[in-house]
């Protein structure tokens, strides 16, 4: 069992690692939304950039399944 502090600052953690999903996952928005026809090169590393923050909040609420 984590104390009370210990888990303020997982779930701050935690919230870092959703934060990077929702950046780059605003990019793809704004990529879509006004530029597509120039832009569209870079979706497919975005797309992989967005794998793997995902990945990283998964195994994060993996080892704390507490903080869901």
């Amino acid at each position: 069992m984590v104390s009370h502090e210990e888990e303020k600052e997982l779930k701050k953690e935690l919230a870092k690692y959703k934060r990077k999903v929702v950046e780059i996952a605003g990019v793809v928005h704004d990529i879509v939304e006004d530029t597509i026809w120039t832009d569209y090169v870079k979706l497919p590393k975005l797309s992989e950039d967005i794998n793997t923050a995902m990945k990283e909040v998964i195994s994060f609420q993996e080892k704390h399944p507490y903080l869901k």
